[in-house]
């Protein structure tokens, strides 16, 4: 709680825009547990009001519940989330002083509660940001050095002398890992013909090739799909940031073809590279995914000959190993609910309501068949009140 404040956060200011982008990137990463998509409108309907400059933005807690039609517990949950996340961080803690008083008005009215839009150095070490400062006062710092392009150095020509200069002839030109060029000059940049081969084997153009890439006919909405999840893969993973979008989303259609997720991606990709960059991102996932595939094949060839000589059933020791699997399902395996259960939660758990709103909100069925209905709701309200008068302070 006391880093959840502007004086000691770690997180760094950021505008609604920039802040809605970084906790969608939090959540999508999974660094909460219970953080998800009712977290992310929660977000929205914030940045929406928040000032453009500062980031700050008023609770306003009834009016987020009319707005979003969530409920007001889930509200407080997922704002909790959010803070816990460094996503939010106090400015001002809602209190009942009365704020009219303060600015010389008659009437009363409580101090609301203000938070101040963070974004936490975990999204900018994973996205290589160099930061200058610590906490709240901390900066992005944007390197554009090589951005412009560079003078070109040419050498002086001397035309005083005797021999002049022939003008470029037009010829084949044709260099090692190079496509034949018709009709170009013979001091063509290798640096301009080496980009005409930077695609990968069978990359087409068009988005609606089949058949010649080995995978299914893509929809324009898949594709976009894709690229949206490969910019988060490439966020997560430094090594391939220096790959473009639609080559990487390219080369990573094994992966989405799995129905992998982004977080899931980039982990893979981090075991594909444990150290080292790799200079062409896209041409070694590929290389690395067509080892795995071959040896993947192998695997399963061997493994199909295998099991034709030799069926596991009739092996002593998987028959001995399965049944002592059996045995020790047999013996952790929960026992059956019964109506003692039932009446002894109900008659011992009027002490412990925290347990049984969590339980609540876990699994809602297994806490209304082990409590009932009236202790469910009963400690589900007490929760609910504590929970607003613990904002209140």
């Amino acid at each position: 709680m006391h880093a959840q404040s502007v004086e000691h956060t770690t997180s760094r200011r950021s505008g609604p825009r920039r802040w809605l982008r970084a906790v969608a990137w939090l959540i999508a990463a999974g660094l909460h547990g219970r953080a998800n998509a009712t977290t992310l409108r929660v977000a929205e309907d914030l940045a929406a009001r928040m000032d453009y400059d500062l980031g700050h933005v008023r609770y306003c807690l009834d009016d987020t519940v009319a707005r979003t039609s969530i409920s007001k517990a889930s509200v407080k949950r997922h704002v909790a989330y959010l803070r816990e996340l460094g996503a939010l961080a106090w400015v001002v803690h809602g209190t009942r002083a009365n704020i009219r008083r303060t600015l010389g008005l008659g009437g009363y009215a409580a101090t609301a509660t203000v938070y101040a839009a963070v974004i936490p150095p975990v999204y900018d070490h994973a996205l290589g940001h160099t930061i200058i400062g610590t906490g709240y006062e901390a900066r992005i710092v944007i390197d554009q050095r090589g951005q412009t392009p560079k003078p070109v150095d040419n050498p002086p020509v001397d035309n005083s002398g005797s021999e002049t200069h022939e003008p470029p002839s037009r010829t084949w030109v044709k260099e090692e890992s190079q496509v034949k060029v018709v009709g170009g000059f013979n001091n063509t940049p290798r640096k301009r013909a080496s980009r005409r081969t930077a695609r990968l084997p069978h990359q087409k153009t068009s988005n609606n090739s089949q058949g010649q890439d080995g995978h299914a006919r893509r929809s324009p909405l898949q594709v976009a799909r894709e690229i949206r999840e490969t910019q988060l893969v490439r966020a997560m993973v430094n090594w391939t940031q220096g790959e473009r979008i639609r080559r990487l989303a390219f080369v990573l259609r094994p992966f989405f073809d799995r129905g992998l997720t982004a977080p899931e991606i980039a982990a893979e990709l981090h075991g594909l590279c444990l150290r080292g960059r790799p200079k062409q991102p896209a041409n070694f996932i590929h290389a690395r995914l067509a080892q795995q595939a071959a040896r993947d094949a192998e695997l399963a060839a061997e493994q199909a000959a295998q099991e034709a000589a030799v069926a596991p059933q009739d092996n002593a020791a998987w028959q001995a190993l399965a049944e002592q699997q059996a045995a020790l399902a047999d013996l952790f395996a929960a026992p059956a609910r019964t109506d003692d259960d039932r009446r002894h939660a109900r008659l011992y758990a009027w002490d412990h309501w925290e347990e049984i709103a969590d339980h609540y909100d876990e699994d809602p069925d297994d806490a209304l068949d082990l409590y009932g209905t009236k202790l469910c709701s009963w400690a589900v309200g007490k929760a609910a009140r504590a929970q607003e008068a613990y904002d209140r302070v």
